[in-house]
């Protein structure tokens, strides 16, 4: 009887904390109703502001670390991946990068030293020669999945040792395919596996004021990018290899340049950066870089690859181009091309031409500078001919010439 009245006692106490605890839970609930309401998901649904979630993590805002707070860091890692259209070109880069490579020469020169002031005293007046290694820092880029290199004839020029530093560390000494000096091109080849390859782009769709990237290793420093537009196409008369065709940019370009990549915004190989004009007289020039076209990097590749060279057609001479007023002094209506010399035994002197001609067309097309003469000749074939109509003196003449091969290492004039 004792047991089942404390059993008792019990559930009547239990009984009645229930009913008090549903009754405090009714007055709770009938003061604040929307306690009842079901919230919504994170992420689901209109934000006051009328936007989603996803673009107020993309902004940044209070919101976004209430919602990171709440568990919703993996949206906000997802959102700050998409483009944003920004403007950047770090996908171009990506797409490019890899394949630009930093050429590292070396080669042993000879010095003359002459005898000092004590060797003079005793008699000794013999110079001294001493030999050291000079290097050279350039850059290249890779063209194929067989590991050949584009870079500038420059770079690689009288070289005993060629080592190719790609952007993933690796290392490999290279061999020299084919050399171009009159465009200033040269091809290498590396013996690796799984090489990034540079896609290769047109250079005849580029307008003035698309942006590019030129990518290299300037001053050792490592690979850098910079950011230009193009400021012209089809540049010549610079002097610096023979055939020029460049494409102008204010890219910045320094020393160790020479030879990497100019793309454009799909990461897409445009040019191989060549020169840039620092200093004219006593002006500072800045933003006046230039990049020989993509186009004429892959002729140039592919003749190399089948013939070892470029083969182009030459007559022997060296125009130069006069203005208008030494023109009037020949009593001409406008400037134009004269031959200024000739080699020894060409085909331009076994055809009875001068120094002093003035060339006015080719073939019947007019000439109206030294480079298009040069160029119109060396597209020809060597073993056809071609008439060059000329002025002598006051007097038109003709004169047919039989196109020879353009020799690599020009002859004594």
């Amino acid at each position: 009887m004792k047991a089942y009245g404390f059993l008792g006692r019990a559930a009547l106490f239990v009984a009645g904390s229930i009913i008090g605890g549903l009754a405090l839970a009714f007055v709770i609930v009938f003061i604040h109703p929307q306690l009842l309401e079901r919230p919504l998901p994170v992420g689901a649904g209109a934000q006051p502001d009328g936007g989603s979630a996803v673009r107020d993590v993309r902004g940044g805002g209070a919101q976004a670390d209430d919602l990171s707070a709440a568990g919703g860091g993996a949206q906000a890692a997802a959102a700050a991946a998409m483009p944003d259209n920004s403007g950047s070109y770090a996908a171009a880069v990506r797409r490019a990068a890899p394949a630009v490579v930093n050429i590292s020469t070396r080669r042993l020169i000879t010095e003359q030293i002459q005898p000092s002031i004590v060797d003079q005293l005793f008699g000794d007046l013999q110079p001294f020669y001493r030999q050291r290694m000079l290097s050279a820092l350039g850059s290249g880029v890779i063209v194929d999945a067989a590991g050949h290199v584009v870079t500038n004839n420059h770079v690689i020029d009288d070289a005993d040792s060629i080592m190719v530093y790609l952007a993933d560390g690796r290392v490999s000494p290279a061999t020299v395919v084919g050399r171009d000096p009159d465009t200033d091109l040269a091809l290498l080849q590396i013996k690796l596996k799984n090489l990034p390859v540079m896609p290769l782009g047109r250079s005849d769709t580029l307008q003035v004021g698309d942006p590019v990237l030129a990518i290299g290793d300037p001053l050792g420093l490592g690979q850098t990018v910079t950011h230009g537009i193009v400021s012209a196409t089809e540049r010549k008369s610079l002097g610096v290899p023979t055939f020029e065709n460049f494409i102008q940019t204010d890219a910045a370009i320094n020393a160790g340049n020479s030879g990497g990549a100019l793309i454009d915004v799909r990461g897409e190989l445009i040019g191989i950066n060549t020169a840039v004009l620092n200093n004219v007289g006593n002006m500072n020039v800045e933003g006046i870089g230039f990049a020989i076209p993509v186009n004429l990097v892959r002729g140039v590749m592919q003749a190399i690859l089948a013939h070892g060279r470029v083969i182009r057609g030459w007559v022997g001479i060296l125009p130069e181009d006069f203005d208008d007023e030494q023109a009037q002094q020949l009593g001409l209506a406008r400037g134009g091309v004269v031959i200024q010399y000739m080699v020894r035994g060409s085909p331009a002197v076994q055809a009875g031409l001068h120094i002093g001609d003035i060339v006015v067309a080719i073939d019947g097309k007019p000439i109206q500078n030294s480079q298009q003469a040069l160029s119109d000749i060396a597209s020809r074939q060597p073993g056809s001919s071609v008439r060059l109509q000329l002025i002598r003196g006051r007097t038109p003449i003709e004169a047919t010439l039989r196109i020879a091969e353009r020799p690599s290492e020009m002859p004594a004039r």
